[in-house]
């Protein structure tokens, strides 16, 4: 895989510094990816690593392949467009006066290779990477594109999907998080508050609960009560909840408000509706009981591809890792 990276540009931030990468091809799902990146990029005073891949083997030509210097055209004229589209929207940005964006800097990689593996590759040592849900040439009726699909899946930090025709919000909005004593939410509610203290946001812990959606007839009958489960499982949210604001706390960063809700249905359908009107929802990429050899569970899958607000789906292990050890552990090129 080949990167050419424009001067000045992330990565290129201030030692230390967060640093958000996000995929671009031209679309209006990556038009509304690249904003929501930027805006988040402002918000966390991270560099941006905006992201452009062209295929270095075209589609099936027979025999017939492209030559060095048509790859360099390829690579040239790619790099030329998504300069000028993030120099759009950017402009808009500016023009909009969204708070923190002068002062983020901003950086671009023309990388040689499939979109997917690109950018799971550039993510290495990020704090986020925002992806749009489709891309250019989906069929129209995918509504979570392969791109998105193996980025959520594969890449080594937070991934937020942003679709094309993003809801309409309400004025500060909460971030919605979904709980279920997993390592991946405790994970995810972190997550959640990062991106809820950026946006000056309340915190809207959600814990869906499925209580007595049993078959057989002898739960009701040996188990514990309805209402001895949802106060087993509301001290469980609240024992969660207090661990990650006393790490928050103890590393000098403001909480922002938050309340737990428990409520009836299955999770995926509960966080969905729930995140309607909500500024960003946040899951684990796998909770309670999801078979192990899956990279991704059916609640993140579901809230990627239905929630109408920006979704973010966080591993259990999500760490900024160094980009030369990641590429050596996938045998990539640093």
């Amino acid at each position: 895989m080949t990167t050419s990276t424009v001067p000045g540009g992330a990565p290129a931030g201030a030692p230390g510094q967060p640093r958000v990468v996000v995929g671009v091809d031209g679309s209006p799902g990556a038009r509304s990816a690249l904003r929501a990146g930027l805006l988040e990029a402002g918000r966390r005073r991270a560099a941006v690593d905006v992201v452009a891949a062209y295929p270095v083997v075209p589609v099936w030509t027979g025999r017939l392949q492209l030559d060095a210097p048509e790859i360099r055209a390829v690579r040239e004229d790619t790099r030329a467009r998504a300069r000028g589209f993030l120099d759009e929207v950017r402009a808009e940005l500016l023009v909009e006066e969204a708070p923190g964006l002068a002062g983020v800097p901003v950086g671009l990689t023309v990388a040689g290779g499939p979109a997917a593996e690109v950018l799971v590759h550039r993510a290495a040592g990020a704090d986020l990477l925002v992806v749009g849900s489709r891309g250019r040439g989906r069929v129209r009726s995918v509504v979570l594109g392969s791109v998105a699909l193996h980025c959520v899946t594969h890449a080594p930090c937070p991934v937020v999907v942003v679709h094309e025709a993003p809801a309409v919000h309400r004025p500060g909005g909460p971030v919605v998080v979904g709980i279920d004593g997993s390592t991946a939410s405790t994970a995810a509610l972190r997550e959640a508050v990062t991106q809820a203290r950026g946006l000056g946001s309340a915190l809207d812990v959600v814990v869906a609960c499925s209580v007595g959606d049993y078959w057989s007839d002898v739960y009701a009958a040996f188990g514990p009560t309805e209402e001895q489960l949802r106060a087993a499982v509301r001290e469980e949210a609240e024992r969660v909840l207090a661990g990650v604001t006393a790490e928050e706390r103890a590393a000098g960063r403001p909480v922002p408000e938050a309340g737990i809700r428990l409520v009836e249905g299955p999770a995926r359908e509960v966080l969905v509706r729930e995140a309607e009107h909500a500024a960003a929802l946040v899951v684990g990429s796998r909770g309670r009981g999801t078979l192990r050899g899956l990279l991704l569970g059916s609640v993140a899958l579901h809230c990627a591809v239905h929630a109408r607000s920006p979704v973010t789906v966080v591993h259990p292990d999500d760490r900024p890792a160094p980009v030369a050890a990641v590429a050596a552990a996938v045998g990539a090129p640093a």
